[in-house]
């Protein structure tokens, strides 16, 4: 019980450092509910709709039409009439997108657990080599 907490919490932590570091980048700084829109066009294989992204995160169409109309404007997604059935309006991934999904997958990489174990011991090394220099003196 006691690792899935401290799984838990290593995610939490993972999640805080990624956000933190995607909001002070050049890149676009996306609510949580375009990011999830974002990740989910971008994560699942299947072609999305505005109807089956708001059936997934259960929240309004209109709420799906407000966050793709960002990620639009940001061209990190764009819209399609499905030609073959016109009542139906596909979402389509663009280059631009698919950067910025590497570009997070880069920043939880270095925010992830094995990030922070890293750089406790090098926190740890720093710390040493002060008191080194500090016995030296």
């Amino acid at each position: 019980m006691a690792h899935s907490a401290e799984k838990s919490e290593d995610l939490v932590k993972t999640l805080r450092d990624t956000i933190v570091s995607l909001v002070r980048g050049a890149g676009p700084d996306l609510s949580a509910r375009q990011l999830a829109v974002f990740l989910t066009c971008y994560l699942d294989e299947n072609g999305q709709t505005v109807r089956g992204l708001a059936a997934t995160l259960n929240v309004s169409k209109p709420a799906i039409t407000r966050a793709l109309d960002r990620l639009g404007e940001l061209d990190l997604a764009r819209r399609k009439v499905d030609p073959l059935d016109r009542r139906s309006v596909l979402v389509q991934r663009t280059p631009k997108g698919a950067a910025y999904l590497k570009e997070i997958r880069t920043v939880m990489s270095e925010a992830g657990p094995d990030a922070s174990r890293r750089n406790r011991v090098e926190e740890k090394t720093a710390t040493v080599r002060r008191l080194r220099r500090v016995a030296a003196a």
